[in-house]
């Protein structure tokens, strides 16, 4: 009984030996799959490509082992094997086989090709990576529209525009000349995957908008100065402005006037009236369109003459101020204008010095008699020495000398 006691115990001391072994083994095996896949990189990059251009997919191995590589479909069905093609669709080719990368080329990408494509290295366990192909698709031609075609001016107007199919959505702005305006856009989805996106852009319109392009730019990663335009067209009441085409400078008795009326307005005025403010046109006066003519002024013509203009957007007017001078009013008369006024002036400087001199005297002498009444008694003194005397003591010192003789 102890022989066979110690024969069992012999035989599981085997097999716990055994066990070890086995286990050491494997774990040495799993370290070594370990290291050799983390020896080896695989990289794959994702790619955005037009929807009927060329996508390139590229499967890259670092410290490759002569592991072989492998690229699969969205669906995992093998695209190539190393460098044999087992998918039958001529839009895959070969770019580049190595020990490091399968290079694969796919050409008049759809939106069906869009999806996950897989690289595969065949080690122990497997790696993979995956690129990620998304198809873009521009938008079509954006179609820009506007409320009414003619716009006053002073009223708001609307303009839309439309950016149809397109994978992204697509985004955009306005400019208005030089000056970008905010709109509000609406995106929608359609069954197919693709967006269309309409903006509306509403403002107040100037006349200095009138022939100023609208501007809608298209954004999208597929495209780039994808835009549409429209020239806004402004109605505006009249600008007048009237010129003097002769005679220039001072008017003179008995010379010609002519006034043209200058217009500018859309649409263009189709009246133009010539006036005098609270008096009547002179008889003999010619009115032609736009032009006003007088000939042989008199004074009797002063006043305001004004030009009234209108369109179907309003009316306006300018005014001009006749003054007739006498007809010896030129270069001489102004010279004897100015001759007489510095006369004048000369006359009034002279006024003013002389009261200037009369006060100033006028000062000097009550401030002079002041001290002569203050030595009242000196004017009739023999001698100096008796004015002296006087002065100082006055009538009273006199007066007391003449009691002492007494």
């Amino acid at each position: 009984m102890k022989q066979v006691s110690n024969m069992a115990n012999t035989s599981n001391g085997s097999l716990a030996t055994l066990l070890i072994l086995f286990t050491i083994s494997a774990a040495i095996h799993t370290g070594a799959a370990q290291f050799s896949v983390q020896s080896q990189n695989l990289i794959a990059d994702n790619i955005s490509v037009v929807e009927g251009e060329t996508a390139t997919i590229s499967c890259r191995v670092k410290n490759n082992d002569d592991s072989v590589i492998q690229l699969l479909n969205p669906n995992r069905q093998t695209i190539y094997f190393k460098d044999v093609r087992p998918l039958k669709d001529a839009r895959f080719q070969l770019v580049n086989f190595s020990d490091n990368e399968l290079r694969v080329s796919l050409s008049n990408v759809s939106l069906s090709d869009e999806g996950r494509y897989v690289c595969q290295l065949y080690t122990d366990p497997p790696q993979e990576a995956y690129a990620d192909i998304t198809v873009l698709v521009p938008p079509g031609n954006p179609i820009i529209e506007s409320r009414e075609d003619i716009v006053r001016e002073g009223n708001e107007t609307e303009i839309t525009c439309t950016s149809m199919g397109s994978k992204p959505a697509a985004t955009i702005k306005w400019m208005k000349g030089d000056k970008e305006l905010q709109g509000k856009s609406k995106v929608e989805a359609t069954y197919d995957r693709m967006f269309t996106v309409t903006s509306w852009l509403r403002f107040t319109v100037t006349r200095e908008d009138d022939g100023v392009p609208v501007v809608c730019i298209v954004d999208h990663p597929a495209v780039k100065d994808f835009q549409a335009q429209k020239y806004l067209e402004v109605q505006y009441k009249p600008e007048v402005t009237i010129k003097v085409e002769f005679p220039q400078g001072l008017i003179r008795e008995g010379e010609n006037l002519e006034l043209t009326c200058q217009v500018k307005g859309k649409p263009q005025p189709h009246q133009v009236n010539w006036v005098r403010v609270d008096d009547e046109v002179p008889s003999h006066a010619v009115i032609t369109g736009s032009d006003l003519f007088i000939e042989n002024l008199n004074k009797s013509y002063n006043g305001t003459y004004r030009c009234v203009v209108s369109n179907s957007v309003g009316e306006t007017y300018a005014d001009y101020i006749l003054y007739v001078r006498d007809s010896q009013a030129g270069p001489e008369a102004q010279r004897l204008d100015h001759a007489v006024i510095g006369g004048v002036v000369a006359v009034v400087v002279f006024a003013i010095l002389c009261l200037l001199i009369v006060l100033g005297r006028y000062f000097a002498r009550h401030k002079g008699t002041y001290f002569t009444h203050e030595a009242k008694g000196a004017d009739d003194a023999a001698d100096a020495d008796t004015a002296i005397i006087n002065a100082e003591g006055g009538h009273n010192n006199s007066d007391e000398k003449k009691e002492y003789y007494i």
